[in-house]
């Protein structure tokens, strides 16, 4: 910049302005470039990161509620062939589970309302509500399955 610009900038008492207008539009640079190179991988190739669910309520409508101590996530995969249906059971604390694979309807044998889930979706299992699963196409389902316990307990309780 000029040197009589600057002072006469300064003597109309625009320097403190223009300092401020540069520091914003420096740091607005610095975050939009931070952001970008977040996402990013340390080798420069692009990330891609896609939303799969965000909720706050169960399959059945009921609000999420954690365990209140000494939580313990458990993480498992399960196959269930063509045709086979998994007793009836309810689940104490949360459980989510993604489909990798397959058709697979969860009925709620409390208000016979029946959801069917395929590859790709995610499911927010009820608590605390009596239900089975079945699958209903061809392939095996395949979900991994996601809980969150109370440290040292089971997730799922089988109706006797």
């Amino acid at each position: 910049m000029r040197a009589d610009i600057c002072c006469a900038m300064v003597k109309l008492g625009l320097g403190g302005i223009m300092r401020k207008i540069l520091v914003s539009t420096t740091l607005l640079l610095a975050l939009l470039f931070a952001n970008a190179a977040q996402a990013l991988d340390s080798s420069g190739t692009p990330v891609v990161v896609s939303p799969l669910a965000s909720r706050t309520e169960t399959a059945s409508g009921q609000p999420i509620t954690l365990p209140q101590k000494n939580v313990q996530v458990l993480v498992s995969s399960f196959e269930i062939a063509p045709g086979a249906t998994l007793p009836v059971h309810k689940h104490p604390f949360p459980r989510y589970a993604y489909v990798q694979g397959g058709t697979l309807q969860v009925t709620n044998v409390e208000t016979g309302k029946s959801t069917t889930y395929k590859s790709g979706d995610f499911i927010i299992e009820m608590i605390g509500q009596w239900h089975q699963s079945t699958n209903v196409g061809a392939d095996a389902v395949k979900l991994l399955v996601i809980d969150q316990v109370e440290e040292g307990t089971k997730n799922t309780v089988l109706r006797q």
